[in-house]
């Protein structure tokens, strides 16, 4: 295939998380969908969900109750009518995942056995579902199988988006707002692939690689907030990064989650001495919401001196937790952990990024024909700090409201003609790129130089050190890519170097303390702060291209 031969579709989604996977179902009623998805289909966020999704279905729980939950843990950002519409629709969302085959945990062994509904950091009442504690995973399998059951639904493995298309990329009048498709890179032989759609679908995940030590798999470098940023697209609120609190500490563990359920579960953080600590940063404990956890593990960390601090489940019973937690029972075990026995040592790692691609309550992003559904959009549900277990609920939420209006758009919007002329915009003379260690060099500047100055706890001192250091590698990355042959792990440090500096931007407009940004500069809430840091080409915030640089 030449590379200006299109791929055509009435859908294309990038992404096989469960947002992606769950809109193309949907949307194969009406069409046919393409699904490109840079690794593995499997390979997502979702897949490493361990805790569950919420839903009220509980005669003890209530629908206000979590919208209450839901906007305390928002901490007065959240959309409160987009809140109220997905927990309300939560029940027959539910009912749908069944439909595909999700099995979740029974308090029992018969068939219609109640769920064993658990509870969650913030939380009043106990309502998420769960699969033992591998739920992503089946939620990831279910769906992958119908996916690659329905006749209308073609996935394109190890395909990596570089850049969005737009109507005017196609053709001299085009519309320079309307996106018309993809160009994909890939992966097996590098060759860039044009994929044009009416209806483009960003369903690409997270960021967390964008930080040193995170919970995300290795795919989550922000590449769908990358390329809705070039595109000309809005992004809302980045600087609300979610640190996870427990995260296994060992040098062997990488991005291994400790489950919000152990804690959901009565365990017990403890510092080095033994001692529970977590009544002296907030009356809620260990239940409180991730935000206060994970900043006062770090605090404590700072004010013993300790490397990490502990999670407590003896008190619990081997049994119990052996049956409960199987899976990171085993996982532990493997790095010589008694999970049962012993303290488990953990540290807050990024995890969750709250902003993202701004779009409406049916995943429209400023942009025509551009769709962002699942952790790379901010919908309003999450606020400054999002709910555990909420992201879940949230992805299937706006996977069905985003292939509804995709479907009702579909008749303002048609793909261009496979025969038409396309114009790459790539050099014709490039060279072969950097080498491997230049690239690991700048990977890791990147990455450390955002846990050390854009962490945690923030100032505006940290942010401008961090900004100056993240623009100089991003205009030795660009000058690189504009001249070098795409290659998978350039596009992914291009894509990670511009997030990093957007998140800087927001962080430093962000003058208040709220939610997951906490700065010393501004230690308290202000209540005429604005309720979005937008950022897009063209506004004042984002003049964040750095100067051009000659490759080296």
């Amino acid at each position: 295939m030449r590379p200006t031969d299109p791929v055509t579709s009435r859908f294309l989604v990038a992404g096989t998380g469960i947002a992606g996977l769950q809109f193309a179902l949907l949307a194969a009623e009406h069409g046919d969908v393409r699904i490109v998805t840079k690794k593995d289909s499997s390979e997502s966020n979702t897949n490493y969900a361990q805790g569950g999704i919420a839903a009220v279905l509980s005669p003890l729980d209530d629908f206000e109750s979590h919208v209450h939950d839901t906007l305390v843990a928002g901490d007065g950002l959240c959309d409160e009518a987009v809140v109220r519409d997905m927990v309300g629709a939560a029940p027959r969302l539910i009912e749908r995942l069944l439909a595909y085959g999700v099995r979740f945990t029974r308090d029992g062994e018969r068939a219609d056995a109640p769920y064993a509904l658990t509870r969650e950091g913030g939380h009043s009442r106990h309502r998420i579902l769960h699969a033992a504690d591998l739920t992503g995973r089946e939620l990831e399998r279910r769906l992958l199988e119908a996916c690659r059951r329905h006749p209308r639904i073609v996935m394109d493995e190890d395909h990596l988006g570089l850049d969005l298309i737009r109507d005017s990329d196609l053709r001299r009048g085009g519309d320079p707002q309307r996106v018309v498709g993809c160009w994909v890179l890939d992966r097996d032989t590098l060759q860039r692939r044009v994929y044009l759609a009416p209806a483009t679908i960003l369903a690409t995940g997270g960021c967390g690689k964008v930080y040193a030590y995170t919970s995300n798999p290795d795919i989550a470098t922000g590449d769908g907030l990358a390329m809705a940023y070039r595109a000309g697209a809005l992004l809302a609120n980045l600087e609300f990064v979610q640190f996870h609190p427990t995260c296994l500490y060992h040098p062997r563990a990488k991005s291994f989650l400790i489950s919000e359920a152990v804690r959901g579960e009565g365990a017990h953080l403890i510092n080095g001495r033994g001692e529970r600590f977590m009544e002296r940063y907030d009356q809620r404990r260990e239940l409180a919401p991730r935000d206060i956890v994970a900043r006062a593990i770090d605090q404590e960390m700072k004010r013993t001196g300790d490397p990490c601090v502990y999670l407590d489940l003896q008190h619990l019973g081997r049994a119990f937790v052996e049956q409960r937690f199987p899976n990171l029972s085993a996982t532990c075990a493997s790095f010589g952990i008694d999970m049962a026995g012993g303290p488990v040592p953990v540290v807050p790692a990024a995890h969750y990024m709250c902003g993202g691609v701004r779009v409406d309550g049916q995943g429209r992003t400023s942009l025509p024909g551009l769709y962002a559904i699942g952790e790379v959009a901010c919908t309003g549900v999450h606020g400054a700090n999002r709910l555990a277990s909420n992201s879940l609920l949230e992805a299937v939420y706006f996977a069905e409201t985003a292939a509804g209006a995709a479907v009702a758009d579909g008749s303002a919007a048609a793909a261009p003609p496979a025969g038409l002329p396309i114009q790459d915009g790539f050099p014709s003379a490039m060279s072969s790129g950097p080498e491997a260690v230049i690239l690991e060099h700048d990977w890791n500047s990147v990455r450390h130089v955002m846990w050390d100055y854009v962490g945690i706890v923030r100032s505006r001192g940290r942010l401008d050190i961090a900004l100056d250091r993240v623009r100089a590698i991003r205009a030795t990355v660009e000058g690189v890519y504009a001249s070098s042959l795409a290659n998978p792990d350039l596009v992914e440090l291009r894509n990670i170097a511009l997030v990093a500096e957007l998140i800087i931007l927001c962080a430093r407009e962000r003058r208040e303390s709220r939610g997951l940004h906490e700065t010393l500069d501004h230690p308290g809430k202000d209540p005429l702060a604005p309720r979005e840091t937008l950022v897009g080409r063209g506004r004042a915030l984002a003049a964040s291209e750095p100067p051009p640089a000659a490759a080296p």
